[in-house]
């Protein structure tokens, strides 16, 4: 039987990590790892999720997307011609973020600077993974996790596109991918990654999906009203721009 961490990570994302074709509206990839303790997922933060949709949509299989609430798409559609209700819903939904406990590690890639500073940049995705996991092992080792199992949850994207971040993911778990000049041992840890459709209405994965972009605008307008970054940032245990 393992021996399961005493926290669980989910992990999300804002942007293409793709190179070729730059949205110069949107240049930027950010990764977010939400680490939160699993009694504390468990007792609160669960709870809490489960207590926002029931109050605002009187059941709990809605499942709460940033780029659907900001267009206010599918079961957000009432947001647009509800003022009261729109009101209620993002005071609400912005105490839930700023009440729950987890710490927060994410890394925002500008690709246009990326690619005019190296002649064969790496995949965002790679560097934004490696800096993460960096991260969550430093944690982890605070907190001696040591020999334990570490999920980190992911939304699948498709057979493909899971499959190579896994390939990505074991191999820095395994120690055989390096960047930079530190070396990290990630094999003090068994670090696992989960794949799971956004239908799973898991509450951490939709936590996770609220931070990633308001933390890649953060970088991208920094002039720019940002009141999800306001809430996010206490949060931070660590946040890279690359490059």
């Amino acid at each position: 039987m393992p021996d399961f961490s005493d926290f669980i990570v989910y992990a999300d994302e804002s942007g293409d990590h793709g190179m070729v074709s730059i949205d110069p509206q949107y240049p930027v990839f950010a990764l977010t790892f939400c680490v939160m303790r699993k009694d504390e997922y468990v007792g609160a933060i669960v709870p809490a999720m489960q207590r926002f949709k029931f109050g605002i949509w009187g059941h709990d299989s809605v499942v709460l997307h940033e780029h659907e609430i900001r267009k206010s798409l599918g079961p957000f559609g009432v947001l647009r011609t509800d003022r009261a209700l729109r009101t209620r819903f993002f005071d609400e939904l912005n105490a839930l973020m700023d009440a729950a406990p987890m710490k927060i590690f994410a890394s925002v890639i500008d690709k246009e600077k990326h690619r005019a500073k190296y002649a064969n940049p790496w995949n965002p995705y790679e560097i934004a993974l490696h800096f993460c996991m960096e991260r969550l092992q430093a944690m982890m080792n605070r907190f001696e996790q040591h020999g334990k199992t570490v999920h980190v949850v992911f939304e699948s994207r498709g057979a493909k596109e899971d499959a190579e971040l896994e390939l990505e993911f074991r191999r820095i778990a395994s120690n055989q991918s390096h960047w930079g000049y530190r070396r990290h041992d990630f094999s003090r840890f068994d670090f696992q990654p989960v794949f799971i459709p956004k239908a799973a209405n898991a509450s951490g994965l939709q936590l996770a999906d609220l931070t990633a972009r308001p933390i890649a605008l953060s970088r991208l307008r920094p002039g720019q009203p940002n009141r999800a970054f306001e809430i996010i940032e206490p949060k931070l245990g660590g946040l890279k721009c690359f490059p």
